[in-house]
């Protein structure tokens, strides 16, 4: 487990960090969660479900849409635990998930509705020759995640690309900065089974190998552990 240790060197006091494995910060993470105060009905649908068993993908999804208690349409998430913080993909969803986005090309008509405050879109697409009259909104877009940037295929030279793009689904998924966890809505409950599971499937492809445990839950139902072997 984390800790720090001294050793004595030569009458040199030397600090030496040990850092967590993967395993250790998964156990952290649970044990966490273990704190947290559900209600009654969370309690009774989640003595349905097996926390020693990982599940077939389909037959966990299945059983997530089962144990939904919300009286609303529920979001489906996957949460994952990867190898390392800090690391992020890029992913097309092959089906929408329901929560669309607004997504914008900046021109000079923006650029003044941006200029007297309103800010009516969740993505900013831009080309190049109009970041130097970008520049002086990045306090007002930076903290909101809006700053056209290549690495998320916001700045390109083809705007009019990206935003089709971006409106079929593709997006940066990214973990956490400090852990290496990941939380992305990857469905509603309403969806078909095989759906969700081709988004879930997209999502696993996109991190490669870097996976090392996968669960997916509902906006009100308990989380369920995939057995990454059948994603």
């Amino acid at each position: 487990m984390g800790s720090t240790q001294n050793v004595d060197m030569s009458s040199q006091e030397v600090e030496v960090k040990v850092v967590d494995s993967p395993e250790e910060t998964v156990e952290k993470t649970e044990k966490k969660a273990k704190v947290r105060v559900h209600s009654k009905k969370y309690m009774a649908v989640k003595s349905k479900v097996d926390k020693t068993k990982r599940y077939d993908l389909i037959v966990g999804i299945d059983l997530v849409k089962k144990l939904s208690y919300s009286s609303f349409e529920g979001t489906i998430s996957a949460e994952l635990v990867i190898r390392e913080a800090g690391a992020s993909v890029e992913v097309v969803l092959p089906h929408q998930t329901g929560q669309s986005k607004k997504v914008a090309i900046v021109d000079e008509k923006l650029l003044k509705e941006i200029e007297a405050g309103n800010i009516d879109f969740d993505i900013l697409v831009s080309s190049p020759e109009f970041m130097p009259k970008l520049a002086k909104f990045a306090r007002v877009l930076g903290p909101k995640g809006l700053m056209p940037n290549p690495k998320n295929g916001t700045l390109t030279s083809n705007p009019e690309r990206a935003v089709k793009e971006l409106s079929a689904g593709k997006m940066m998924v990214k973990s956490e900065r400090k852990h290496p966890l990941v939380h992305i809505a990857i469905g509603k409950t309403s969806m078909d089974s095989k759906e969700i599971a081709e988004n879930i499937q997209a999502l696993v492809s996109a991190f490669k190998n870097k996976i090392l445990r996968l669960s997916i839950s509902a906006s009100m139902s308990p989380g369920v552990k995939i057995d990454l072997e059948t994603v």
